[in-house]
């Protein structure tokens, strides 16, 4: 069983709400700070991750009711997260983003509201309004923060706009509160290696975070690292070598943190590069079978915290 390697997103949610739950994508009208002051990020698509996402100008509520509808019909779920995934989506006024979470209200079996947004647009204004407001309606919240990596030098070269302490300051705001916290990683940059992999891991373990979903870098049409890839300005590296940086990583985490995803997933039409061709659930398959040909398993490698080095005195 695959919860045995890895403590899957699936098994957690129906441990939280011990029946089957679906996340509803909604495409809040919004942007992020990143492009405003230049081109935004060097893998980011005009779309950004919205790829398959309802217009911005559907009325939120009515963007659940039809997802919700679909997903319900095909996969007989019984309760829903509110997903705000497209851009950053925390970046408006504090009364704007209130509207919208009003909005998740009018809905029926929403019991969480998922928010992807980025480290440097948490505050502790926004924070306060919302533990207020999860207070009030009972339903629950998870902030999910953009870092890709811990390596500060690729987060120049992609120009993320932001570094790693931003990332730090931003979950430790976040951890004063009860809500989830998940962080989105790229395990296969073009400049870092196994040691910023290895490295990512640990932080992600020692600040407490929840949840990762761990992204397989890909290139979509029009963006500036797609056109620096036809360039041949870099390379990105084999399939093999990323399936040994995702064990690698998953070895070194916290065992008690969940595993949202393995590989990334965009439409075909939209992309100069994706997974080396080959369908994210058969990559899976691969991963989770090198795993057990190895006896390898997540956070077998999780031995470096609380001094370490003094064990030996133990």
């Amino acid at each position: 069983m695959e919860e045995q390697l890895y403590r899957s997103y699936s098994q957690y949610l129906k441990e939280k709400y011990h029946t089957k739950v679906y996340k509803l994508p909604v495409n809040l009208p919004g942007t992020c700070p990143n492009r405003e002051n230049g081109s935004g990020c060097t893998f980011c698509s005009e779309k950004g991750t919205g790829f398959e996402a309802m217009k911005q100008a559907v009325p939120v509520a009515e963007q659940l009711e039809k997802t919700k509808a679909y997903i319900k019909k095909r996969y007989h779920a019984e309760k829903f997260i509110a997903y705000f995934q497209n851009y950053t989506n925390t970046y408006f006024p504090l009364e704007t983003f209130a509207s919208f979470l009003k909005e998740t209200e009018k809905v029926e079996d929403i019991v969480e509201v998922s928010i992807s947004t980025r480290p440097d647009c948490i505050s502790s204004r926004y924070l306060a309004f919302l533990h207020e407001w999860m207070q009030r309606t009972g339903i629950d919240i998870t902030i999910e923060l953009g870092l890709q990596t811990a390596n500060y030098h690729s987060l120049q070269k992609v120009r993320r706009g932001h570094g790693l302490a931003e990332y730090i300051d931003a979950v430790q705001r976040i951890k004063a509160y009860p809500f989830a916290l998940c962080t989105h990683v790229i395990l296969n940059l073009p400049w870092d290696d196994r040691e910023d992999v290895a490295e990512t891991a640990k932080v992600l373990s020692v600040l407490d975070n929840d949840i990762v979903k761990i992204h397989s870098l890909y290139l979509a049409k029009g963006t500036e690292l797609a056109r620096q890839y036809e360039k041949g300005e870099f390379q990105i590296c084999s399939l093999e070598e990323y399936l040994e940086r995702v064990i690698l990583f998953v070895r070194l985490l916290d065992p008690g943190m969940v595993i949202e995803r393995f590989f990334s997933r965009i439409p075909e039409q939209d992309a100069v590069f994706c997974n080396w061709n080959t369908s994210w659930w058969k990559l899976k398959d691969m991963l989770l079978d090198e795993m057990k040909r190895r006896g390898v398993r997540q956070g077998d490698l999780y031995c470096y915290r609380d001094g370490s080095r003094l064990r030996k005195w133990n």
